[in-house]
């Protein structure tokens, strides 16, 4: 690789295809085993993952229901302690999917000597599990979770923690994202951005996404691209290659800038 030596990629609904088949089945059980009412359609969840934390979304929807300040705090870090349980059961039986196209993209840039991590707001408790299942856990030189960055997307935080512990620099490092609130998170740190949207990001304008795509592709189906800033793909796969054109250009870029 010419400039790229980090890649740093976002899990949920970027990895993997974890949200709606996953997290929010997840949650439902774990309603249902407390004796609620409550179960989360595919719309209502999609809302609520305009915010990042399971927890935070926990007491929002219950606050929109009434419930008060006193019974959500002691209600729903139980109940996200059971949904992350029953979440991670069902990632080590193999029935949260990586996206297609994540096995080839990483082996890329293995094969290429480009450092892998991860920087996400979801918890490790099901975070490395996940990551050991599909990918080999051993493979990522940094796993940043929300367990170590309090402050979730869209703030910087879990970016930043990311690039100190791999001692790497914004101008080598590219992210691989699916929402707004990752785009933004990863620009704030200064790190450039290529976006794969899935279905319940699909309508997001991913703004400071330098490439955005509907998937990683593969060639035997190449994913539609939205955007490409800097005219780095070739096509609708997301190849390591493509990765390191979209490093060269964007430190180009900052450059012309700043000359």
């Amino acid at each position: 690789m010419a400039a790229l030596r980090t890649v740093i990629f976002d899990v949920d609904g970027t990895l993997v295809d974890s949200e709606r088949d996953g997290h929010r089945v997840a949650f439902n059980q774990a309603f249902a085993e407390f004796g609620l009412p409550d179960r989360w359609d595919e719309e209502t969840y999609g809302r609520l993952l305009a915010m990042t934390g399971g927890q935070r979304r926990l007491h929002t929807y219950l606050s929109e229901r009434g419930v008060g300040t006193a019974e959500r705090d002691d209600l729903v870090p139980r109940l996200h302690a059971r949904k992350t349980e029953l979440f991670v059961a069902m990632a080590e039986a193999g029935e949260v999917p990586a996206r297609p196209g994540t096995l080839r993209l990483l082996d890329e840039l293995a094969a290429a000597g480009v450092t892998v991590a991860v920087a996400t707001t979801g918890t490790r408790a099901w975070v490395a599990p996940l990551l050991d299942r599909h990918f080999g856990l051993s493979r990522f030189a940094a796993v940043v979770t929300g367990d170590d960055c309090p402050r979730r997307k869209p703030e910087p935080d879990a970016y930043l923690a990311a690039l100190r512990a791999l001692g790497a620099e914004p101008g080598t490092t590219v992210a691989v994202e699916d929402s707004d609130n990752g785009v933004q998170a990863a620009r704030a740190a200064n790190v450039p951005v290529a976006a794969v949207s899935n279905d319940y990001t699909a309508t997001q304008e991913l703004d400071g996404a330098a490439v955005v795509l509907d998937g990683f592709g593969t060639p035997e189906r190449p994913a539609a691209v939205r955007r490409d800033t800097y005219g780095v793909l070739d096509g609708g796969v997301l190849t390591a290659a493509a990765l390191d054109r979209l490093s060269s250009a964007f430190r180009r870029s900052i450059s012309a800038a700043h000359p």
